[in-house]
């Protein structure tokens, strides 16, 4: 079994990823029968109370992976035009920790932020104008684009779909769950190549 904090991937009917659970929640949703199937592999035997007439003790087996009844009509109208909330979190996992820059791989306590166009050259605070730095890297840029710089811009910064902001939000994504939430994302998007990484 599995450490009670590795988070279950919750999904409607159809198999679009909602969003990520802790166990509480998934044996939550098991109980009050709203999970239509589940997939993936076991993660927690959970027990319940003992039957007083068979002596059996009660107890809820949770996968990786859930589905519940329903769908998200609200998120199949805008999926074409979701943009997620931009986060540095997020923002550094979508970038595979790498600086865009210099092109090598930083603690999260040594990246930062940067606007490709400075806010003070009437940059926007979106995703598709911001990338992870090094602070050095970063530092060196200041308030100029990457050609006022002198530096070369190594990846085009772009908007992660539903599903791959699903994924930057998870903590220790199983194997079983990367492969789901992979299949949502979009053939030519850049995140298949950096989880190569």
């Amino acid at each position: 079994m599995y450490d009670l904090k590795t988070q279950v991937l919750r999904t409607d009917a159809a198999g679009m990823p909602l969003e990520w659970v802790n166990y509480q929640d998934a044996v939550r949703l098991y109980h009050t029968g709203q999970v239509a199937y589940s997939c993936g592999i076991l993660l927690y035997r959970v027990h319940g109370g003992v039957c007083a007439l068979t002596g059996r003790q009660s107890y809820i087996d949770v996968n990786s992976i859930i589905a519940t009844h329903g769908s998200n009509q609200a998120l199949l109208k805008i999926r074409d035009r979701y943009v997620p909330p931009l986060n540095n979190p997020a923002l550094f996992k979508r970038d595979a920790h790498l600086c865009m820059y210099c092109g090598e791989r930083f603690r999260v306590a040594d990246l930062s932020r940067d606007h490709v166009t400075p806010i003070s050259q009437k940059g926007a605070d979106h995703w598709t104008n911001v990338v992870t730095a090094c602070r050095r890297c970063n530092c060196h840029k200041a308030g100029r684009r990457p050609e006022q710089a002198g530096m070369e811009l190594l990846a085009v910064p772009f908007t992660p779909t539903h599903a791959e902001y699903i994924f930057l939000q998870g903590r220790k994504v199983l194997a079983d769950q990367m492969e789901f939430l992979r299949a949502h994302f979009p053939r030519s998007s850049p995140m298949h190549a950096r989880l190569q990484m």
